[in-house]
């Protein structure tokens, strides 16, 4: 009897440890801290919730250095690649694994969760967005991030496409002008 409980308590040590790698792996994109709070005021979140969005003034002169070059074109070599949650390799990402990667391939490294992403170099304005620059969503509703892209293009008319690993379609570029993306955006941050 003893030998049978032994087996059961490793079975259930075995059990909940799978339970606490899983739950971490599941935080990787999401996040228990609120970033928005009311000491601290984003001006871009208005900005990017307008209905102007489409005529946004970007300050962007065009020119982009050789590193960004670099990061974006590692970036595409991803495009298509699945979404495989808690995935940060080629094959399967999910989207801080993503960016993780992308900047490591060009040495630089992120932390892991998009959370802590969100507090990783200098908040800016969306006006001020350059391409390699990050991109933070709450896709859960509220202010919590939840989700991260990388800046990949900046049109003529001011849109701003991202590139990121989507839960639906895998590593694909979007546009901020899409409702759900222009909804869910909370503020951009510039880590290099």
């Amino acid at each position: 009897m003893n030998m049978e409980m032994h087996f059961s308590e490793i079975k259930l040590y075995k059990r909940f440890t799978v339970l606490a790698i899983a739950s971490t792996i599941i935080i990787s994109c999401g996040s228990s801290k609120n970033v928005s709070s009311s000491s601290k005021k984003d001006p871009s979140k208005n900005i990017a919730k307008s209905e102007n969005l489409r005529k946004l003034d970007s300050s962007f002169d065009g020119k982009v250095s050789g590193s960004i070059k670099s990061l974006l074109k590692d970036a595409e070599t991803y495009l298509g690649t699945p979404y495989k949650f808690g995935g940060n390799s080629s094959s399967g990402f999910d989207c801080s694994g993503f960016t993780v990667k992308v900047f490591q391939d060009n040495n630089f490294n992120l932390p892991r969760r998009s959370s802590d992403q969100a507090d990783s170099g200098k908040l800016i304005d969306i006006k001020t967005v350059k391409p390699g620059d990050l991109l933070f969503f709450a896709t859960s509703g509220g202010s919590r991030v939840s989700h991260v892209g990388i800046v990949h293009t900046i049109e003529n008319d001011g849109e701003i496409k991202f590139i990121h690993a989507s839960t639906s379609k895998g590593v694909i570029i979007s546009s901020l002008n899409e409702k759900y993306w222009n909804k869910a955006y909370l503020h951009a941050q510039r880590v290099l």
